[in-house]
């Protein structure tokens, strides 16, 4: 089809593009041009896509009109390709840490991070909460008090994952638990606090684990229903193996978007994972399930594997803390590798002093890493010395981004900003980031070519009948991708790269909200096929791409709320290995705006018994 061939962009060389407030880049907002799709139409469309005769046509015809051709495909660039988002360490400086000897125990590591956090004793007395959700430490002291035992948490927990998959509410928020290993694991926790000898505070805590993560005795089905017909899960993977080194007890794996993706979490095997703040609206993917459990009170942590936002996108939209560290911080054994260099281990959590307690359990290199990429120390924030709060915090802001979003998003994080300069003092540096669309089809581009080839092989013997319509699309847009286009979207990888440093050197953090649209409707065409909603899924990844493109860690706190009740979050993009600095930020937001939580429209209280 060279006779249809696009006129690709001529980029710049990166030293001559301006990076200021002024600049003359010009801000391309998302160019897609695709309508919903959901039962009978999806099956036409993938049917279509999938014939030899018409597919090649329509998938040329979408990746131009979708400027994918234009921007990426016959792109020009000097710049070469960069495969792999590993970053040197540079020996940034960590104020307010207490750094970790990496020949700690997961265990050790864990009793360090509390010792970083302020006791919920210690908070100001006339600070007033509407709710407030139980905690690690709430699960620890309860079991250490004996007001209540691991055994009869357990309990609580199968009965109201029961009640949470009863036809009234169809929450949809495991796709295997089993009850008879939860309750194995319970009891020994319950004998370990009986006898004084608990592990760690994580002993005893309910923790929820993607399926897409390795973690016995469970398959690993990664939402879909063949995976583990062709791959055993024989292992846990590393993070499960360190939490459950902790006394953890791992409680199942959580649904997710089938194969990671897509973004609605609607699932058409296991069902779509519906919104504890209110029940006809999506979680947002592909982490869905671990989002909502938290959410839901089932659990204070869960493990996601974010791709492209897949942690922190259903974090802001069921309002919990999403945690996605630097790529390799936290090792990757043990993850379905269908997006190898782009997703990253990721933690939701109630709060951020849990999210800080599990990242101080999971993450550390291994000993067997021969990457030749040295990881540095673990710095934990010492979230109990209040002298962080009057740091000089410099947010990058690139207003024509920011506001890209919808009015109700915009108002209440553009607020929440504004508070946090009259609050702490910290500044807003306003920045020009130029190709932001060219990033995002990109990253679309590398992270479909990536899931393609690692189950290209299973593809050929695979029963179509066996995958979700949705995904069918998506796999034949996966399939068409070439070569050359693979090598564009990593010279466009390296010069974001080099962006990026650049305003690093003008900042502390990028700040934006977490989504560009709060969590919309579950539809009824949907549930059997899955959907296909383009506008609405650029939408939401509008501001996660560089976390996972580039491997910069990211953190998305809850800040409010939108007219019908459903959360806002606000996201802070980090230096590489800067989590330390990203969880003093995320501390610090959360004080500010924790007055404010709502409880969800299903919540369950797994410590009913004990004294709040």
């Amino acid at each position: 089809m060279g006779f249809l061939k696009a006129k690709g962009v001529v980029y710049k060389p990166v030293d001559e593009v301006d990076l200021g407030p002024d600049s003359d880049e010009f801000y391309i907002r998302a160019n897609v041009k695709a309508p919903r799709m959901a039962g009978l139409l999806v099956k036409v469309f993938a049917w279509f896509l999938e014939s030899p005769i018409f597919g090649g046509i329509l998938l040329y015809i979408l990746k131009r009109n979708n400027l994918i051709h234009k921007l990426v495909s016959f792109a020009e660039l000097q710049e070469s390709p960069l495969f792999v988002p590993l970053h040197p360490h540079q020996g940034i400086v960590e104020k307010e840490v207490k750094c970790v000897d990496p020949d700690m125990s997961p265990p050790e590591k864990v009793e360090e991070a509390v010792d970083c956090i302020q006791s919920p004793e210690d908070l100001p007395k006339s600070l007033q909460l509407s709710f407030r959700c139980w905690t690690i430490l709430d699960y620890a002291r309860a079991y250490s008090s004996g007001e209540t035992t691991p055994t009869m948490v357990a309990d609580r927990f199968i009965a109201n994952v029961r009640e949470s998959s009863s036809r009234d509410l169809q929450m949809s928020f495991f796709i295997n638990l089993y009850e008879d290993d939860i309750l194995k694991q319970a009891t020994e926790s319950t004998l370990r606090y009986k006898r004084g000898e608990p592990i760690s505070v994580l002993d005893g805590v309910p923790i929820a684990i993607k399926d897409e993560i390795d973690c016995l005795p469970y398959p690993t089905t990664g939402g879909t229903k063949w995976m583990h017909k062709v791959r055993q899960c024989k292992n846990d993977a590393c993070c499960v193996n360190r939490l459950r080194s902790c006394g953890a007890i791992i409680v199942g794996k959580t649904n997710m978007h089938e194969l990671g993706a897509g973004i609605s979490g609607i699932n058409p095997h296991y069902g779509a994972v519906r919104n504890p703040y209110n029940r006809s609206k999506i979680t947002g993917g592909s982490s869905s399930g671990s989002a909502a459990v938290v959410a839901a009170g089932l659990c204070p942590v869960a493990l996601g594997v974010d791709g492209g936002g897949s942690v922190r996108l259903p974090a802001a939209l069921c309002g919990v803390v999403g945690f996605k560290p630097t790529f390799a911080r936290v090792p990757h054994d043990g993850v379905l590798p269908i997006n190898y260099t782009i997703g990253m281990v990721g933690i939701l959590a109630a709060t951020v002093e849990d999210a800080l307690i599990a990242y101080a359990a999971i993450s550390g290199d291994l000993s067997s890493n021969h990457s030749g990429s040295a990881v540095p120390k673990i710095g934990l924030p010492l979230l109990k010395s209040a002298n962080y709060l009057s740091w000089d915090i410099k947010m990058a802001r690139y207003g024509k981004w920011f506001d890209d979003c919808s009015d109700n998003i915009k108002a209440c994080c553009s607020s929440a900003v504004a508070k946090l300069s009259d609050k702490y003092g910290w500044k807003t540096v306003e920045v020009t980031i130029p190709d932001i669309e060219a990033m995002r089809l990109s990253h679309y581009l590398t992270i479909g070519s990536e899931c393609s080839g690692s189950i290209a092989g299973h593809l050929e013997k695979l029963n179509k009948a066996e995958l979700g319509w949705d995904v069918r699309v998506g796999l034949a847009v996966y399939g068409s991708f070439h070569s050359h286009e693979y090598l564009n979207a990593q010279k466009i990888r390296n010069r974001q790269m080099q962006f990026h440093n650049k305003i690093f050197s003008m900042a502390d953090v990028i700040v934006t909200p977490t989504v560009g649209v709060t969590a919309y409707g579950i539809e009824d065409d949907a549930l059997k096929t899955g959907e296909l909603d383009y506008i609405n899924g650029a939408a939401l990844v509008r501001y996660q791409i560089a976390g996972n493109f580039l491997g910069l860690p990211a953190v998305t706190i809850p800040v409010g709320f939108d007219k019908s009740g459903l959360p806002i979050g606000l996201q802070f993009i980090g230096k590489p290995w800067s989590e330390s600095l990203l969880i003093h930020i995320a501390s610090a937001v959360q004080a500010l705006f924790m007055s404010g939580n709502k409880k969800p429209e299903v919540y369950y209280d797994m410590l009913a018994n004990a004294k709040d």
